[in-house]
């Protein structure tokens, strides 16, 4: 059964009992700062789990393609781990539970995937009597083949919020693939118990305290790894000889000139650049583009490595983009996105692979540099921290570094280069939050929820309300009340205020009462329908339950609007411009400006930058209609909204529609027609990372008072030219080719001074010892010029002794020279310079040949210089 029959028969055997098949979300989580990558199938779910959100279908199934990177050493070196992989599951929201979920997993494995029962072996949480019950007596599992687990491997939770205990299905590979140890039962490390799918019963809500309460609305989460699964069907030892990966596996071992299977060396390195380059290709197809930070710095990583062993294997030149073409043709039909964005894909990927490049010849440098040192000091060991540094800032392979040691007759630290390594992991492991279902804030303001109750939004259509003040924050604390002076967050029953998201700020509001009035600077909402307004008393006192009218800004709110409704446009003017690559990366919506991040390879001409600017205006000129409608993911996705990637599962979106023109999934608040957006300037257009790029603009009256400025400072300067507007162009002409031609005759003048000099310096020229000697005083800017001089010198008087010295900036600049061919007569640069120096309070030194010194007192420099005649004549012995 290949992986791709696997994925289709698991989501049409749940799809059967009722459930909705759901796409993958994206590797991108949704509004989730606390991880960097869906990880698990239930990432796209947590809101439904935590309770911050309601399903639209209480029963999905998905195969969620997903990224861990804990364990990137271990990637190939064991049978099992990946980065990227794909996680099948079935998803209960209040549904059914154990009941369901138990009965249905046996049926599947043993009736779809025809698995032996006697094959088969169940772990249950140690106080799970309820399933151990359900596997027993409903499923027929006998007893001696369940085994009760700890809390350590049989329960899930991480923190704070839902969490319960599980029950896993393991296969026995046979004994064979075991340790060979008396006593190895499910639960050992060796691969002959192969755990093949994790059911989660969350049924408890932990609090802060460890204190445990059933939920009443129980869920269920479930796993299985595509791969894993994939492997046993296919009766292969590790999931990359499964028809998921070997193709991959196979096609890199022919693009380097080598063959998967005959050495465990080659074997690593081709399993590595299968696996990184699948998770970098679905990695860069949901958005995300290396960088030095966050999941950029992951991708950057994973492909740094990859193309690493590449190296170490013998490919010299670039191949991730041709193993990623491999990734996007055998994985296409599952996600389509690959196919749709294969060009950006490929282009990334080849940006990125030769940036490296250039990266590793800075390392080789680098090691050049360790290397020389090591000798001059005498030392034959590379320290480990050196070694380790190649490795994380150059991307050079231990391996590399021990290499090229070798030939220098040198040798590695490997213990330090391992302590230093160890060090980094253990700090990405302290950082780590890979899963968490939900942070001590939220459940912080999911219980004041609780407590209070929900907001009501009003604000897509009114920027007025009545409302009852639900309940008042200080410092952190619930009150009562409070008076004119305080500060405080509180929480209405119904809002006209939007709370900052997707990159637009929230509102700003007054909210009055007879003998009340608060000014409100800052709406968020923290949990779902949960609009928590931060402001200042002005006046009054404020107390729960009072009814109090609340009023947006509605001039800051229109401008705000200006400026959302024009991204839309932007976005698609971009994609017009420069081509279907281009996705939004980010954006900031506020009254004075907007921001727009998007994907693109390199810097927009003047002339792009003009195209978009002109089709913008155009749109607005257009007058199109901007309609607000919702529907479901599916539908938009039919309707071809923009912006799919990272929508949440299940929910009814809220799409945009300008005319015939732009059409996107978006949360914020819009203007009613695109005219009243009024005017686009773009302001600014630059780099924000590899491979993203940011145009700043403004709109309406920010337009406005932006030409209007240009206007002034156009006037202007105008009028410092002392030309009417419209001839500035032609006067700045004018005064670029008299400069121009200044410039000439000031180079003219200044060569003409030289040689004036130079001759007047060549009659100072004294035989002393029959040897030529010339000191003398030049007028040049700098050192750098003073030694262009010496040079001048030495060619006209062919062998001698020349001093100069300049004065610049209130110091002294001294340099001498002797010609090689005196130097046996004991002259000596540098002991001669610093003689003169001495006399100018100043010292320097250099070689026998030149050198150089500086000095505090030009006053004395022509008396200083002077004495270089007598001091040659000491150096100078008898011929």
């Amino acid at each position: 059964m290949t992986g791709h029959e696997i994925r289709e028969i698991f989501l049409k055997f749940f799809e059967n009992k009722g459930h909705t098949i759901l796409p993958s979300a994206s590797l991108i989580p949704l509004n989730d700062p606390s991880i960097l990558w869906t990880a698990a199938g239930m990432v796209p779910f947590k809101p439904y789990f935590t309770g911050s959100s309601k399903p639209e279908f209480s029963r999905v199934t998905t195969c969620q393609k997903c990224i861990r990177t804990p364990d990137i050493e271990s990637v190939g070196r064991t049978a099992r781990h990946h980065t990227f992989f794909e996680m099948l599951g079935n998803f209960s929201f209040g549904d059914y539970f154990k009941e369901s979920a138990i009965p249905w997993a046996w049926e599947f494995v043993t009736e779809q995937l025809r698995l032996p029962p006697e094959r088969l072996w169940i772990t249950v949480y140690q106080d799970d009597d309820e399933a151990f019950d359900i596997w027993h007596r409903v499923v027929g599992v006998p007893a001696d083949r369940i085994v009760r687990m700890g809390k350590d491997t049989n329960f899930w939770e991480i923190g704070v919020g839902p969490c319960g205990p599980c029950s896993e299905i393991h296969v026995d590979l046979g004994a064979e693939r075991g340790c060979g140890v008396p006593g190895c039962a499910v639960g050992c490390e060796c691969d002959r118990y192969l755990e093949i799918w994790n059911l989660v019963f969350i049924q408890y809500f932990r609090d802060e305290e460890g204190n445990y309460s059933p939920l009443a609305n129980k869920g269920i989460d479930t796993g299985m790894g595509l791969e894993r699964v994939a492997s046993v069907l296919q009766n292969v030892p590790t999931n990359f000889e499964t028809d998921l990966l070997r193709e991959i596996v196979d096609f890199t071992a022919e693009l380097i000139g080598l063959k998967y299977g005959i050495e465990s060396k080659v074997d690593l390195a081709l399993k590595v650049i299968a696996d990184h380059c699948r998770a970098i290709t679905f990695a860069v197809t949901d958005g995300a583009l290396p960088s030095n930070e966050g999941r950029g710095y992951v991708i950057r990583r994973l492909l740094r490595r990859a193309v690493r062993l590449g190296r170490l294997m013998g490919m010299q030149g670039l191949f991730m983009s041709q193993v990623a073409g491999t990734v996007i043709s055998q994985m296409g039909k599952a996600y389509p996105e690959l196919v749709e964005r294969q060009d950006h894909v490929l282009k990334v990927i080849l940006a990125e692979e030769e940036r490296f490049g250039e990266t590793l010849a800075q390392g080789t440098e680098m090691l050049n540099q360790i290397i020389a040192g090591l000798k001059a000091s005498g030392g034959s060991v590379i320290p480990g921290v050196s070694a380790f540094k190649l490795y994380d800032t150059y991307g050079f392979p231990l391996e590399l570094t021990r290499e090229i040691a070798a030939e220098q007759g040198l040798t590695v630290d490997s213990e330090g280069f391992g302590d230093a390594m160890e060090g980094q992991r253990q700090l990405a492991r302290s950082a780590r939050r890979e899963t968490e279902y939900i942070s001590e804030r939220d459940a912080f303001f999911k219980d004041l929820r609780e407590r209070v109750g929900s907001t009501t939004f009003v604000g897509y259509n009114s920027l007025e309300a009545e409302s009852s003040v639900l309940g008042i924050l200080k410092g952190g604390e619930r009150v009562k009340s409070a008076s004119a002076g305080q500060e405080i967050e509180f929480v209405l029953d119904v809002t006209p205020c939007y709370a900052e998201s997707g990159g637009q700020v929230g509102d700003f509001a007054r909210v009055t009462a007879p003998e009340l009035d608060v000014e409100v600077f800052e709406v968020s909402k923290p949990v779902e329908n949960l609009f928590i307004h931060r402001g200042k008393v002005i006046n009054g006192v404020i107390k729960e339950q009072d009814l109090i009218q609340v009023q947006v800004d509605s001039a800051r709110r229109a401008a705000i609007c200006r400026n959302h409704s024009t991204t839309h446009l932007i976005h698609k003017a971009l994609r017009e411009v420069l081509g279907g690559h281009v996705n939004q990366a980010g954006s900031l919506v506020e009254p004075e400006r907007l921001r727009f991040d998007f994907t693109h390879y390199g810097a927009m001409s003047q002339d792009e930058l003009k195209r978009v600017e002109s089709i913008v205006n155009r749109a607005v000129l257009a007058n199109l209609p901007v309609e607000v409608f919702e529907t479901s993911v599916a539908e938009a996705r039919a309707l071809g909204a923009a912006a799919l990637f990272g929508e949440k599962y299940g929910e009814r979106v809220r799409v945009v529609k300008m005319g015939d023109f732009s059409l996107e999934l978006c949360g914020g608040t819009h203007l009613r027609s695109t005219a009243e957006a009024g005017l686009f300037k773009i302001v600014g257009e630059s780099s924000v990372g590899a491979g993203l790029r940011r145009i700043e603009a403004v709109t309406g009256e920010g337009a406005l008072t932006y030409i209007e400025e240009r206007e002034k400072q156009f006037a202007e300067i105008a009028r410092l030219l002392k030309a009417p507007p419209h001839k500035t162009a032609h006067r700045v002409e004018g005064l670029l080719q008299n400069i121009k031609d200044l410039e000439a005759e000031s180079e003219m003048l200044q060569a003409r001074l030289a040689r004036y000099q130079m001759q007047e310096l060549l009659d100072r020229v004294q035989e002393i010892k029959g040897v030529k000697v010339l000191a003398g005083q030049v007028a040049t800017p700098d050192m750098d010029s003073l030694r262009g001089m010496v040079d001048l010198l030495r060619d006209k008087i062919g062998t001698g002794v020349i001093v100069l010295g300049s004065e610049s900036n209130g110091k002294v600049n001294l340099v001498a020279a002797v010609t090689k061919n005196l130097l046996d007569r004991g002259l000596h640069a540098g002991k001669l310079i610093k003689e003169v120096a001495a006399l100018v309070g100043g010292g320097g030194g250099g070689r026998p040949e030149l050198a150089q010194a500086g000095g505090k007192d030009p006053s004395r420099l022509n008396e200083a210089l002077g004495t270089a005649y007598q001091e040659a004549g000491r150096q100078i012995k008898d011929s």
